[in-house]
This record gives structure tokens, C-alpha cells and sequence, in this order.
């Protein structure tokens, strides 16, 4: 199984955040079968002040681009991520439209 680490800053407002997190209490089910159907198999975000932490683990299936693709052919997963877009902030690094940042991982303790 392969992990991937990404970064993504939230809009700097209690009242957001307190909103975005509420959100993601009740994550809409066709969300969650989307992740699934492409190969994610767990799925992590965390939160620091306005920083979000995301740790997704994937199957040998699971690729970027058939994410991509499929993720512009569900109109729930579009509106989702315009739902979601209303809480976040890109990274000043973000390259246009991007939105989540994948890290570099740097160290692992084996």
C-alpha cells in the first residue's frame, strides 16, 4: 500500500473552520464511495491552526490521473469540492486551480 501527504491551508476564520470541520463530521456518502472507487483506502486529515494535514492510503489500483478523471465525471464530487473551496485557501506555492499540496516526505523511522 502506498501513502501520499498533502497540505492545504483553510480560510484564517474560527467561524469557517468551525464550519469546515462540521462538514467532515458528515462526510455525503457519495463522497466517501468516490474515494473508494478509486483505489483510496483510508483517508486522514488533521488540523493545525488553519493548516490541514491529509494522509490517504491507496491500493495498487489507485492513480492521480483516474482520480482526476473520474472526480470531473460526478457532478456530487464537483459540487462537494465548490462546497469545500468556500473554506479554503490555496498555498501560495499552488499553481493555478490546485488545491491540496502533496509533501515531500523527508524521513521515515523503519
Amino acid at each position: 500500500m502506498k501513502k501520499y501527504c498533502f497540505t492545504l491551508d483553510l480560510i484564517n476564520d474560527p467561524s469557517l473552520i468551525t464550519d469546515y470541520k462540521d462538514h467532515h463530521k458528515k462526510v455525503w456518502p457519495v463522497i466517501e464511495s468516490s474515494l473508494k472507487a478509486v483505489g483510496i483506502n483510508s483517508l486522514e486529515i488533521y488540523l493545525v491552526e488553519n493548516r490541514l494535514f491529509m494522509i490517504m492510503e491507496v491500493n495498487e489500483y489507485f492513480s492521480f490521473e483516474k482520480k482526476k478523471q473520474m472526480d470531473l465525471k460526478n457532478p456530487k464530487v464537483q459540487d462537494w469540492e465548490q462546497l469545500m473551496w468556500t473554506y479554503q485557501q490555496a498555498l501560495s506555492s499552488a499553481r493555478e486551480g490546485e488545491k491540496w499540496i502533496l509533501l515531500e516526505k523527508i524521513y521515515e523511522l523503519k
